[in-house]
Parts: C-alpha cells; structure tokens; sequence
C-alpha cells in the first residue's frame, strides 16, 4: 500500500505510521516510532504488508495544524525500485524474513541482482525505531556489498530547510551518527569485527567487500525523527576470480605459502591475488614464500596496476599510503630489500622475474590508510621453485659458474644446472635498494629505483637476448692430486624453433655447445674459453663428431696435463627460453675426479735416451698419509721417431686380485690399453712388446708418448713396482733386406771426432759393429773387433743424440740399436734377448768388480749392451794402463836411488885423495 503524506506542519505534531496488525506475522506495531516536525514537500511511505495505520497527535492544535495524505494498493511489478524485474522468479529476493519480526531478512547463497538488501519501506522514507537485521551470504567468498553510486540517503537531513539543516554528507563512525545508521559487521552476527558504522545522504563513493562467505548488516533509527529519509538499496554477490592459495592462513591475510604445499596441490606455480576485501587502517598482509633448503623463489605479476587509494577508512595525505615490499629473506628484513611499490609513485612491473638467493622470499603489504574495497595496488601474483642444488661452489657474480676444488671433495658428478630458471631472460636478483631501516629513507630510494627502472626497462627490451654461459673449474693442488680427469658421459642439446643454424664448425657457428679445455698455467685475470681446438681443447655440439660420441658410442674422457681444467656450457640466448626453461632433462652429465696423489711422484717424464720411476715414490713416504685408494698417471716423452721398449722391475702386488692393483699402458689417443697387468698375469711383463715410433706420434703439434695408469681400490702399502725405459731406433734395411750398418759406422766416427775435440790426446780405437753384410765387413773376423775399446777410463758425456745417431747395435736381426752412453752402464737397455748368461761371464762380472744385472735380465748376455764380455774389455785396458804407470813410476824411483849412492860414493873417494895429499 502506498501513502502520500502531503502536509504534516507544527512542530509539536507526530505521526505514528503502523505497518500491519494483529494478525499479520510482519508488523512493527510493538514500537512504531514517530514522525515529528513540519514538512511541507509531499514524501512517500510504501507498506510492506496490506494494512497501515496511521495515528495523529498535537499537543496543541490550532488551525495551523493539519495532515493531509491520500493512499492506493499498488502490485509488486509495479513497485519496480523494491522488487525489480521479474519478481516472480526471484521470490526472495528481499530475502526470507524471520517469523516474528518486522525486519530482520537472511539472504542465502546471493549472486548479483538475486539479493536486494533494502531499508524498510524502500523506496519511500523508512519507519522510526527500528532495529533491523540482515544475515547476507555468498557461496564463494569473497561477499561484497553493490553500493558504489547508489543512492544512501540514512539521517541525511533532519528537516527540509536546507539553511537551517543542512545537508549531512556520507560519514562514518559512530560518533558521527548519533541516530540513524547503518552498521556493518565481517561475519555473521554481531560479534564478528566491524567494518563501518554509515550514515548520511548522497552516492555511496566505494562499495563494501568482506573477508569470507558472509556480512552481518544491521539498520538502526532513533525512535522519533522527521519524515524525510529514504534508507538503502544495495546488491550482494561475491568479488569474481577469487583463489585460495595453496598454504596455511593466520588471521584475515597472513599466508605461508611452501613448495610442498604447492606439490601437493598439483600445480606448478602457485597464485595469490592481491587483498581485495576490506581492511582496517595500519593493516599489514604478509606471504611467506618457503621453499626446501636447496630451492629458490621466484615471483612474477602476470597482470599489476597501481591506483589512487580509493575507498581509504583513513585519510592520508604523505607519500605511500599503500606499498607493497619484497624481501630476499624469510622475514622482513631491511637491510635485504628486492623492491617497493607505493600507490603515489611506483611504476607497475609485469612479467618481471624476482628471484630469491636463499630459499625464501617475504612479501609484505602495507596499508596506513585501510581501505573498504581492497588494496590500491592490484596485483595478480605467481611463484613458483627451483632446484638451485650446486655441485660445486658457486661463484660470486655470476649466473652459474661453479669451482669444484679438491680439498674439499676428490670426485663427484656435475650436469647442467638444475635451475632452469637461468635460461629465462632476465632472471636476475634485483639488489637492495637500500639498507637503511628509515621510512623515508626507503621511500626515497623507492622512488630513485622506480626512475631508473623505468628507463632501463626501454634500453633492456632493446637489446639481443644474451647467451647462457656456465663454466665450470677443477682445481686441485699438486701437494693433493696433479691431475683432473673428466668423463663427459651425455648431451642433449635441442634445436630451437625456427632456426637455420648447423653445428658444422663448433667453434664458430652459433649453436648449444660445450667447451672443455686444460687453461694455461699461472694465468692471470678472467677465464677465457679457446676459440679452436690448440692444446687439446673439445667443442661438442649436437651433431659433431664428438657429439656423436655423446650420442651413444661411449663417454668422452680428459685428463689434464696439470693442476686445472674448465668445462663451459654455452646455451644460445634466442632459443633458451624455449628449449630449456622447464625443462627437466640435463643438457650434460659428466663426473670429475682429482687423481696422481704424492705417492705417484711426478707427472711428466721428459723425453730421454733412458729413464726410470719407482712406486711409491719415496721423497713421498714420509709425509703423505696413505690413501684409501689411489689412481696414478705418468706420461713418459719419446724423442720423435724413436722407439720405446718399456721394462718393469721389482714389481710386487698385494694379491692376485686386480683390484688391489692394476697397471695400464695407453697409446696416443687410444682408449684400450695395449697392456693390463696385475697380480694375476704379472708374467706379461716380461713379453712386453717393442712401441714403434709410428705408435707413438698420433699428431704434428704432439710429442710422442706412452701413458701409463695404476690403480687400486685399496691402500696400496705392500704395492711397490720399477718402470723403466730405453729409447731405442731402428736402423733402416738395404734393398737386399739386410740391416744397412754403414750408417751406424760413419755415425761412431763422427762421435769419436767430438770426443778427440773435447778431450786431445793420443788416437783412441773407435767402436765397432759387427756387420752380418759381408760386402761392406771391414773387419778381421776377430771376436775381440766387435767391442767398445777406448783408452780413457772415463771418456767425456755424449753430446745430445742426433736424431738418427745409434751407437751399440743390439743382438738379434732386428735392426735396433741404442746410445752408445747407455752400453755397460749397469741396465739392460737391449730388449728381445732370451739366452741366460754363462757361469764364466758372471764370473768375469764378479771379477771385474762390475754391477750385477738384476735377474732375468735380457741384455746382460753374449752380444747384449751388458755382457761381460762387452764390458771386460775396456775394463781391462784401463788395468793395463794402471800397471804400466806404476812399473814406470818403479823404476824411476830405482835410477834415483842408484844415482845418489854412486855420487856419494865419488865423493867419499875425493875427500881420501886429499886426505893422502896433505899428510
């Protein structure tokens, strides 16, 4: 029913309007409350039941007093404002009012334009003395309150004359509305937090979001007021796009959001939103982003925008009323500051990667002002975790580079980095923009750093995407271990889209690669890759030889020459992102080991004409520990275009069983050794074969050598072994196949001319060769011819030999011979002699005071550069020598002696002439 009160004049005049009667459930006849006042524009009041009442009362009346109104029934559908469209399928859309009372509603399950919250006989002016309750709920949170730009009109005025009353403003708390308001709660009853106490008339400026699934609205007039007010309309439904994070809440908006929290969801990245609900003045919204301890953060905004703050609860008139603050910590720290947002100045930063050092990052929201609707900044928010395990040390500065040293672990594994995070352009740490715990310092900074920003983000978009690069460092030191061996066992580089790019030459085109190379010693300043492949350096790509390699044939292995090695991955920048980011497979995988410890000795052998090591060696014993296990490489250096044959002495292994010690013998670039020995077949040793100089040279720019391993997976303390080598050369044959020994002759005749110009004197007997060719034998046939013979005990040193020089060819037709230093030195340096040595010779050995050969020597017999009957010669001609010098120093004693007793015999004769003279 709907009244039109036209006059209602004298102040001392009120008005009761009673909606319903005594038989109706929906009436305020308990307590109608009144109207009072003069109004003299025409006001409307609309029933909500079918029967009103309306009682008149003066305390004077005169005829300046009067009322005047006329009434009509009107249909639901045409009181359009209170039921809107189509009130017949939404039939509670005013909500369910509860039994018994006048206004109380319970709103269920709203969505927009289903619930319509309203003030008692809306649109028209609400009764007095009321206390109306409204239970609203949404199925999602989080509700919200349709009031923005909707007309408020709740004790807006307190009589018509503008002048006299005026016009009060939309105001908040309950101070400034003493008597008609509107009071909303978070929750719901009336003990959940209050969000505002309203009151007044206009447009409501904001609307009004609460935390969860449902608000408490509670509507309050005084029992007496004028006829002027109209009340509220308002919408309810929930703030769309709303998600919970996958993590634990404490209190309205403090989260702890962890990787395993994330795992469990099934989600890869994880979503929080900014706080887009209401919060009170002096709120602080916190997000612990936690990861496990080998993990990083990454946190990016898909979408951001900063705004005014325009719902504030409290005004604020200074410089970040709102902000937003990212911390690489696990607590607000600071001193560790990644970046600050404020609503007055901060520029919005989409799609851009901040990345934590440890695994946490903090994010906290502050607002001084509150706000009614959300936060001023708005912000879509995604993280996610990475893998930022270490295989070695990381290197300060740098993206991926890793030091493995070998004090701190002797071998291990290493592949790409499980952070893929690195092939994602951009992916840096923003660094702390200030330390300084001050507010206004920070903002300062804050603003600096959203200048800069905003200049860098221009040039950075402008600039190529840069290439990947991770190199990796073993370095040992050679008191530890003096070598590094690196087994690559895989890669698995991939082609990005629509590229042309071929791994023809892997130096120079631009493809995935990685680099292996032995840097230079004592190099001073930054690591620096090779360009091409000089000193044994490695590029593989995925289609090279050496990729091939990867591909499946068997392992790369590297073995450095010194102290350290250096391995880069190299990704190309256009297609990281693509092929990598995400990706869980390895690009590489390779192990490391430091080998060769003290006990080993030195390295390198240079190249000479003989040489020897012992193991272990023994400067060695007395201050290194002994190892566990032990793993030794020695290079032996050959002089271009000799051979080589290797001997072993004294060789003793712990057991029989290989493991507790094995020695190998390599070629130049070979991978299979031509001998294996350990206890078991120690009797190879002595059949090991002659290395030719052809076996020996695998290239130009390398010198010829043979590798030689021990190992063995236990302590070696009984282990002991002697290595031995003879440079040996190979006489060249003439057409008829016999061996060609003019040159050897013409060679001893030159070297006996060197000695006669280092040591004059009287001509000395070159060595002869016997020579099995009888057209060019220049000998007698004599046995005795077929030896060294010299005249001096001890002839001068050799100059360095000649590359073809040979001077002691060794038995057999083999056509090998050797330096004429290395004859009768006490080692056997001829190979491929089996004949034992006769009782005589070793009788003449002991005779001659000459060394023993050890047993089982091969050169040490007739015709060997150690046979005694070799070695007996110049042996005896320097006895001879002694002899002669002593029987001549014996007989010039003799004459002396003769001579000074025939002069004192004459002179004992002259002094008895005399004697008779005087007398």
């Amino acid at each position: 029913m709907k009244h039109s009160i036209s006059h209602l004049l004298s102040p001392s005049v009120c008005t009761q309007i009673i909606d319903g009667n005594a038989k109706s459930d929906l009436s305020n006849r308990k307590e109608p409350g009144e109207f009072c006042g003069e109004s003299e524009q025409p006001q409307t009041f609309i029933s909500e039941t079918s029967f009103v009442r309306l009682q008149f009362h003066t305390d004077n009346f005169t005829d300046q007093t009067y009322l005047s109104f006329d009434s009509r029934a009107e249909e639901q559908y045409e009181v359009f404002l209170r039921y809107g469209q189509h009130p017949e399928l939404y039939p509670n859309r005013r909500g369910l009012v509860l039994p018994g009372t006048y206004c109380e509603r319970v709103f269920t399950d709203c969505k927009l334009q289903t619930c319509y919250v309203q003030s008692p006989a809306y649109p028209g002016v609400y009764p007095r003395h009321l206390h109306c309750r409204y239970a609203l709920n949404t199925r999602l949170p989080f509700i919200k309150l349709y009031i923005e730009n909707e007309e408020f009109n709740i004790d807006g005025h307190r009589c018509e004359n503008i002048m006299t009353c005026p016009m009060r403003p939309i105001s908040s708390g309950s101070q400034n509305c003493p008597y008609d308001y509107i009071r909303i709660y978070d929750g719901k009853n009336e003990t959940a937090p209050v969000i505002g106490t309203f009151c007044g008339m206009g447009k409501f400026p904001y609307s009004i979001i609460g935390t969860g699934e449902d608000l408490f609205v509670e509507f309050v007039t005084s029992p007496a007021g004028p006829l002027l007010n109209t009340g509220f309309h308002f919408n309810v439904g929930n703030w769309p796009g709303h998600v919970e994070p996958a993590g634990e809440r404490s209190g309205a908006c403090n989260w702890r959001l962890t990787s395993r929290a994330l795992s469990e969801s099934g989600d890869s990245e994880g979503i929080f939103l900014s706080v887009a609900h209401w919060y009170p003045p002096h709120t602080s919204c916190t997000y612990l982003i936690q990861g496990e301890p080998n993990q990083i953060v990454r946190l990016y905004f898909p979408s951001f925008r900063i705004n005014r703050i325009e719902s504030p609860i409290e005004p604020w008139q200074g410089d970040c009323g709102e902000s937003l603050t990212l911390y690489d910590a696990s607590w607000p720290d600071d001193s560790r500051i990644i970046k600050t947002f404020c609503d007055t100045f901060s520029r919005a930063m989409e799609k851009h990667d901040f990345v934590s050092t440890g695994n946490a990052l903090f994010v906290r929201f502050e607002s001084k002002t509150g706000s009614y609707s959300g936060s001023s900044l708005y912000y879509w928010a995604h993280y996610d975790f990475f893998n930022n395990t270490h295989f070695g040390e990381p290197v300060s500065g740098t993206t991926c580079d890793e030091t493995f040293w070998s004090w701190r672990s002797r071998a291990g594994t290493l592949r790409s980095p499980l952070n893929t995070l690195i092939y994602k352009q951009g992916a840096t740490t923003t660094a702390p923009e200030r330390s300084s715990t001050a507010a206004g310092a920070l903002v300062m900074a804050a603003r600096a750093v959203a200048v800069q920003q905003a200049a860098d983000a221009s040039l950075a978009a402008a600039l190529p995407p840069r290439d990947v690069r991770c190199t990796y460092r073993f370095v040992t030191d050679k008191r530890l271990y003096a070598r590094v061996i690196l087994n690559i066992h895989s890669i698995n580089f991939k082609t990005p889209p629509y590229s042309t790019a071929t791994c023809g030459d892997c130096w120079s085109d631009r493809v995935d690669k990685l680099l292996a190379w032995e840097p230079q010693p004592n190099a001073t300043g930054p690591l620096q890759p090779p360009t091409n492949s000089s000193g044994g350096a490695v590029c593989l790509c995925k289609s090279n030889s050496y990729g091939a390699v990867m591909g499946g044939i068997g392992p790369l292995r590297m073995v450095s020459h010194g102290e350290e090695m250096a391995l880069q991955l190299l990704v190309d920048g256009s297609g990281a992102t693509s092929s990598y980011f995400k990706h869980p497979g390895p690009l590489f995988e390779a192990q490391y080991q430091f080998i060769h410890g003290p006990l080993c000795g030195p390295t390198l052998h240079r190249a000479s004409e003989e040489g020897d090591f012992l193991f272990p060696h023994l400067e060695a014993l007395g201050y290194a520990e002994p190892p566990r296990d032990i793993h030794c490489i020695w290079e032996v250096q050959v002089h271009r275009g000799r051979d080589l044959w290797l001997h072993f002495e004294k060789v003793k292994f712990p057991s029989r069983n290989c493991s507790d010690g094995q020695i190998e013998a390599f070629l130049p670039g070979k991978v299979t050794p031509f001998l294996r020995v350990c206890g078991e077949n120690e009797t190879h040793l002595r059949t090991v074969p002659i290395l030719s100089a052809k076996e020996l040279t695998v290239a130009a720019d390398r010198e010829p050598s043979v590798t030689i391993h021990f190992r063995a997976d236990t302590t070696p303390a009984r282990t002991a072994f002697k290595i031995a080598w003879t440079e040996l050369h190979h006489l060249p044959r003439n057409s008829d196949g016999t061996l060609m020994t003019s040159k050897l002759v013409e060679q001893r005749q030159q070297q006996q001319q060197q000695r006669d110009q280092v040591a004059p004197g009287p001509p000395r007997k070159a060595p002869v060769v016997v020579d099995d060719d009888d057209d060019d034998d220049e000998g007698d046939g004599d046995d005795d011819d077929d030896a060294f013979v010299t005249t001096s005990p001890s002839p001068p040193p050799l100059p360095p030999p000649e590359e073809d020089s040979c001077g002691f060819l060794c038995p057999g037709d083999s056509g090998l011979c050797i330096s004429a230093s290395l004859v009768c030195n006490g080692v056997v340096n001829c190979p491929n002699v089996t004949a034992l040595e006769s009782v005589a010779g070793l009788a003449g050995r002991e005779l001659l005071d000459l060394p023993t050969p050890a047993d089982g020597a091969f050169g040490a017999v007739v015709g060997g550069d150690e046979d005694p009957e070799t070695c007996a010669r110049p042996a005896a001609a320097a006895l001879s020598v002694v002899a002669f010098a002593c029987g001549a120093a014996a007989g010039a004693v003799l004459a002396l002696l003769c001579g000074g007793l025939a002069c004192r015999a004459c002179r004992s004769g002259c002094k008895r002439e005399l004697h008779d003279d005087l007398y």
